[in-house]
């Protein structure tokens, strides 16, 4: 049974697949003719779907401006990875000299001026690492700095620490250091996957600049056509007049409808110009390329599972991205506000250094170095501040929790209506072809009538005004299909073709 329903589904697919390609095949065939007849193509650029999509993507200026934002986050991610690894920094006074009186006080309490006249020399070695898993640091300097003394009391000196550790640590306070290794990668990945909607969204605006200029091009191949076809019909209304078959007030009718027409195809004109100018403006091509349009051909799916396109959504989309790390984020707000409480520090230091007059001997008679420093800072009354505090983050924590479930409420939804207008939208377009088909051969054979004398101009403005909006009805809701598939596109972030196939594999 299973089996053959989905042979009846791949039955009407390629049915419907058929259908379409033969009347699109058709209306590019019209649409061709019209655009070699309406401008020259030495220096016309023709342009796909696909190939405007591409040419938005590469050079229009959202393109850089998206590129230039996610580069931005790509280096801070770069300074994320760079703070996890030791640096190595080199710090020294090459040289410092000072001649001057200075301050020095006696043993018996009082003052006198001196003469300091010396040349100092230094340079230290600095390596740090940050410890993740503690959130405290550790670093290793080594030392050497020379002293010369000039005046009555010349001579010169070494002091050289070879190498010490010092070790920082808080003690009962949120560690930074760990938040930061689980915020900042999934930070990243967001940005990665914004870089990625922002294309889909470039595509979106190409394909509606796109249809615009179609339907500005449509309207202006049939005001031309109207144009025409009321020249024509006055001609043989005016033949008809003078024999009596029509009135004085049809042939002004017929008169001011042609007058009309050529109104509408000036107007029709502009707004194609300004349609041509706003998509290439857009695409990053020059003011003076000349553009020529291709009509979609083929309808490329004709239904989507909304199950499949909500996790691929999931996997893919910045929505699930941006959900942990606002999480992530009230959570650290909470935990600092707890660990700003109370603060302990702890500093310790441990080396060696030496004195000689001999830089060898200062670094063979070495003495012992240590520091130990413990830090408290405990609040014994702040009025209650630092509890405020928390507490604001933890209401703050739970209005983002309320936040995140009407975004996933609003994101499943959106991905429903989008899913479900969609595989709607392939049976409005076809009933708008089909439309189409009916409003043209029906304006033809009311022509035909109107000559013959059958019919009067009433009936015949109104066949020609529901071609005319089969026409345009025809291109929106192309339009509006297409738009819907680029929307769930930019919603998965994969090529919804690559879905299906895979889908019909799974089958």
């Amino acid at each position: 049974m299973n089996r053959d329903l989905k042979n009846i589904k791949i039955d009407n697919r390629q049915k419907n697949s058929y259908y379409y390609r033969r009347y699109f095949l058709l209306l590019l065939i019209v649409w061709f003719a019209n655009v070699q007849s309406a401008t020259a193509l030495g220096d016309t650029l023709r342009l796909s779907i696909d190939d405007a999509i591409v040419l938005a993507q590469e050079q229009s200026l959202s393109a850089i401006m998206a590129e230039n934002r996610f580069q931005t986050s790509h280096w801070e991610y770069e300074i994320f990875k760079a703070e996890q690894l030791p640096e190595i920094s080199f710090q020294g006074g090459l040289p410092k000299y000072q001649r001057q009186y200075n301050s020095y006080q006696h043993e018996d309490g009082s003052y006198s001026f001196v003469m300091n006249d010396n040349l100092r020399l230094s340079g230290s070695m600095f390596v740090t690492q940050s410890l993740p898993f503690t959130g405290g640091t550790v670093s290793l300097k080594s030392s050497l700095e020379f002293t010369k003394q000039f005046g009555d009391n010349m001579g010169s000196e070494y002091m050289s620490n070879p190498i010490s550790i010092t070790l920082s640590q808080p003690l009962f306070g949120v560690n930074h250091m760990k938040w930061s290794r689980r915020i900042s990668p999934l930070r990243y990945e967001e940005s990665e996957a914004n870089y990625m909607e922002e294309m889909e969204e470039i595509t979106l605006s190409t394909i509606s600049r796109y249809f615009n200029y179609l339907l500005s091009h449509s309207s202006f191949l049939m005001a031309q056509q109207n144009l025409e076809n009321a020249n024509k019909l006055y001609e043989v209304a005016q033949a008809r007049r003078e024999i009596g078959q029509i009135s004085q007030s049809e042939l002004m009718q017929l008169k001011l409808t042609a007058l009309q027409a050529k109104g509408t195809l000036t107007e029709s004109q502009s707004n194609l110009k300004a349609n041509m100018f706003q998509l290439r403006t857009f695409l990053g091509l020059g003011e003076t390329q000349e553009l020529s349009l291709i009509v979609p051909e083929t309808v490329p799916i004709s239904g989507l599972d909304y199950r499949i396109i909500f996790d691929k959504a999931m996997e893919n989309n910045s929505f699930a991205k941006n959900i942990l790390r606002r999480q992530l984020e009230a959570d650290y707000s909470v935990a600092s506000a707890k660990g700003n409480r109370r603060q302990i520090n702890l500093y310790a230091s441990f080396g060696n250094s030496g004195v000689n007059q001999d830089i060898l001997g200062a670094y063979s008679n070495l003495a012992n170095s240590q520091v130990v420093e413990f830090g408290v800072n405990i609040p014994i009354l702040d009025w209650g501040k630092r509890k405020a505090r928390v507490k604001m983050a933890e209401s703050n924590r739970i209005v983002v929790e309320s936040s995140i479930k009407q975004d996933q409420i609003s994101f499943h939804q959106n991905i429903f209506l989008l899913v479900e207008n969609f595989n709607n939208q392939a049976g409005q377009l076809e009933i708008a072809i089909e439309a189409d088909q009916l409003s043209d051969i029906r304006y033809k054979t009311e022509m035909a009538t109107f000559i013959s004398g059958e019919i009067n101009i009433l009936d015949l403005n109104d066949a020609r005004n529901s071609r005319d909006f089969a026409k345009q009805k025809l291109i929106q809701e192309m339009y509006m299909y297409w738009n819907y598939y680029y929307n769930i596109q930019s919603v998965c972030l994969e090529k919804i073709s690559q879905l299906t196939d895979s889908e019909n594999q799974d089958k």
